[in-house]
């Protein structure tokens, strides 16, 4: 909410808490919310009656459509002949009701909504607290002695309003409460008064958080007591009920600690929020036994009113700064971007402009927040909330809609050229170094730009767009923005089919096995097979790993299939060994990241294992070069874990653009496979081939067997021979096989 909407509703709340009574206080409301929000008409209904209008005769007015506009059903009224826009904002409490504004201009916008229902708010508030006084006059008059004399009602009355008015104001939740204790305690003419609370994370304990009269010994023992042993308070909180103890040494409930400071009497009464008891507050005397009148109980009980009417105020404005605005960072919340880009669409549309939005989505934050604890992965946040705000314009919009996901609302725009630039300052912004609690970091983005002309469009759809965009960014790389394309929707309702489709196929038992064999080089004896996993696809036929291998991971679906390769790959590899004279086959088996994150897996590689009867010896569990660089910490346990079982560990894939061979030192490996690239030039490229050599030479010095994959004709087969690598696979010596095929291959016919 702006400045001068703030200014227009400490104003307000003025007006109305110097109003005597109610009807006072409903007459001044609705010449308020007429001035602040430029309407022409108003009315408040209370229990269906209208209790105040202004520009209209109330015999014209049905409160039971003013109900409707309260509650967003009507945008449009008819008073007296002439049509106004109108909104509306309801009244809870004691007195239900609803403030209704009504003018013949322009509608009333987002923030003249917020400013009528904070209004509202202090209305119903304002009108609670003069319904506790109207009954205080009420009790007074039917008894005679609500106090010993006129001074003292009147006393009572000035102090009540004292603090109804740091309640409009807004004055600090801390300053109202210890204004309540001492009220109570002078007003009473006692030496002690305290507010204890409970505790929002254990309701079962409470603390002390406003006194007077309590010595400084006392006070520190007032925390987190729970309330069984908490007294007087205690019993009040628990029994909701007002307790009395006139001689409080010789009470069964009394706390020593407080005997010991000679309290005499006391006189506890609960408080509430919400209708739920939340506190209690206490009265009490040094001076001697004391007997509680009905007066001062009603005096005691009025401060407690107003204590769960302060309480209730501050909890609502904390809720509903919440509602608008991340806790974390300050942005705006998901909700209240919604609002304004919809607000923006309105606009662009009367000035024939467009809207643009940007979706903005970290990469490896999860690494970070992994690596470096939730601590770090909140600070960073709150630095990257920052960094965007600084890259706006002063019309712009900054949100957080969840996670590591932000929003950029440009609004009048009339083209992409607009909001290109503002992609890149973020890019930019986001490539420095955050400092993350002494530690370093780097960390990109991946941003979607997605630009939309009002008419016909809403935000929703341009969300979808930005998003979509920002999906494309991460494919292509991240640490990048990405235009949308009308073509990206059909990209993304093709991805969803294949999910839908996966979904299927791991229920239905569509993936198959293929087996290629692994040689050594020198003797050209089959030594091991890989298994490759394929999907046979009812109607698209056999579907290649790469087209559905990362969707499988995205969707976690790989978990299962991956558990199914491993589990078939060693029953079949067992089955083989059975029927072999010599050196037992191994097989090796592909693992994920995702799989690698699963609490058991240890346990299900020695399941597989122990259900096929391979010995663990001839089981390899392949992992790309990548995995191991971006480790998360558990990845090493995991692997230690597996290694124990005695599975061989390889590096697939390897020295695919990683400089740093640290890990090696870090992880049990065995076998490093040599990638594709490095042997395709093998025979043509001398430098390709002194560096597929170093990489064998490599894996001798540190006691690692070498396989080259991809081998595809006798002349690679030879330098690779020569240069010393124990093993190799690829087309020269077979393709991938089914099981039929590789067992005919493994034991020819005689």
């Amino acid at each position: 909410m702006g400045m001068l909407a703030t200014q227009q509703l400490t104003d307000f709340l003025s007006v109305v808490a110097d109003r005597p009574d109610g009807p006072a206080a409903q007459h001044a409301a609705v010449e308020c919310a007429v001035r602040a929000l430029g309407a022409e008409v108003a009315v408040l209904v209370i229990e269906g009656h209208v209790a105040a209008t202004i520009g209209v005769p109330a015999d014209q007015v049905r409160p039971a459509v003013l109900t409707e506009v309260a509650a967003g059903r009507r945008s449009l009224l008819h008073l007296g002949g002439t049509a106004y826009a109108v909104t509306g904002a309801a009244l809870g409490g004691q007195a239900p009701g609803a403030l209704v504004v009504g003018r013949t201009g322009a509608d009333f916008t987002d923030e003249d909504v917020c400013l009528l229902r904070g209004m509202a708010l202090v209305l119903e508030l304002s009108l609670q607290a003069l319904h506790v006084i109207e009954s205080e006059r009420r009790q007074a008059r039917e008894n005679g002695r609500l106090a010993d004399s006129l001074q003292e009602r009147q006393r009572l009355f000035e102090h009540l309003t004292r603090i109804q008015r740091l309640i409009a104001r807004r004055a600090p939740l801390q300053q109202i409460l210890d204004a309540i204790t001492a009220g109570a305690a002078e007003l009473l003419d006692l030496e002690m008064a305290s507010l204890n609370l409970l505790e929002k994370d254990d309701p079962s304990v409470g603390s002390m958080v406003s006194s007077v009269g309590f010595a400084p010994e006392v006070l520190a023992k007032m925390k987190r007591i729970p309330l069984p042993s908490a007294g007087v308070a205690g019993l009040a909180v628990l029994g909701d009920e007002l307790i009395m103890v006139e001689d409080y040494a010789n009470s069964p409930i009394a706390i020593p600690e407080v005997v010991r400071s000679r309290l005499k009497a006391v006189m506890a009464i609960p408080v509430h929020e919400n209708g739920t008891v939340v506190g209690c507050l206490t009265v009490g005397t040094y001076t001697g036994p004391r007997e509680w009148d009905k007066p001062a109980q009603e005096i005691l009980r009025a401060f407690a009113e107003h204590v769960s009417l302060a309480l209730t105020d501050a909890r609502t404005l904390e809720a509903m700064n919440e509602a608008f605005h991340d806790s974390l960072t300050g942005l705006a919340s998901r909700a209240l971007f919604q609002a304004r880009m919809d607000r923006a669409f309105a606009t662009a549309e009367q000035e024939d402009a467009g809207v643009a939005m940007l979706f903005v989505d970290l990469d490896r934050f999860k690494v970070v927040n992994d690596s470096l604890g939730h601590a770090a992965g909140d600070k960073l946040l709150v630095l990257t909330a920052e960094r965007i705000k600084k890259c706006l314009r002063s019309a712009d919009m900054a949100a957080r809609l969840g996670g590591d996901e932000f929003a950029v609302l440009l609004p009048l725009v009339q083209g992409l050229e607009e909001a290109v630039p503002v992609a890149r300052r973020i890019l930019e912004a986001m490539r420095e170094p955050f400092d993350l609690n002494g530690k370093e970091a780097f960390i990109s983005c991946s941003v979607g730009v997605a630009h939309s002309v009002a008419r016909g469009h809403d935000g929703q759809e341009l969300m979808v767009s930005a998003d979509l965009a920002m999906y494309q960014a991460k494919k292509q790389g991240k640490d990048r923005y990405e235009i949308f394309e009308p073509a990206m929707q059909a990209v993304f309702q093709a991805g969803l089919q294949m999910e839908a489709d996966l979904r299927r196929a791991v229920v239905r038992h569509e993936f198959e096995l293929r087996y290629q064999p692994i040689v050594h080089l020198k003797t050209g004896e089959i030594t091991g097979l890989e298994a490759l996993v394929r999907w046979q696809h009812p109607e698209r036929g056999i579907i290649p790993p790469l087209d559905f291998i990362p969707l499988a991971e995205e969707t976690g679906m790989i978990v299962p299939i991956g558990e199914w390769v491993l589990r078939e790959a060693c029953r079949q590899a067992a089955r083989w060994n059975e029927r072999r004279d010599g050196k037992p086959l191994s097989v090796s088996v592909n693992m994920s990241a995702v799989q690698l994150e699963q609490a058991d897996l240890p346990e299900v590689v020695a399941s597989a294992l122990s259900n096929s009867g391979l010995p663990a010896t001839s089981l390899v569990i392949e992992l790309t070069e990548s995995l191991l660089v971006d480790h998360r910490p558990s990845t090493l346990r995991q692997l230690e874990q597996i290694k124990s079982l005695g599975v061989r560990l390889a590096i697939d894939d390897f020295g695919t653009g990683y400089s740093s061979l640290a890990y090696l030192r870090r992880f049990p490996i065995d076998i490093i496979k040599i990638d594709k690239s490095f042997v395709d030039d093998v025979g043509d490229v001398p430098a390709a081939a002194a560096l597929t050599l170093g990489i064998i030479q490599l894996g001798q010095a540190l006691h690692l067997s070498t396989i080259a994959e991809g081998i595809e004709d006798a002349e690679q087969l030879s330098e690779l021979t020569d240069g010393n690598c124990e093993l190799g696979q690829g087309y020269y010596f077979a393709e991938p096989l089914n099981d039929v095929d590789m067992g005919e291959l493994l034991f020819p016919p005689s």
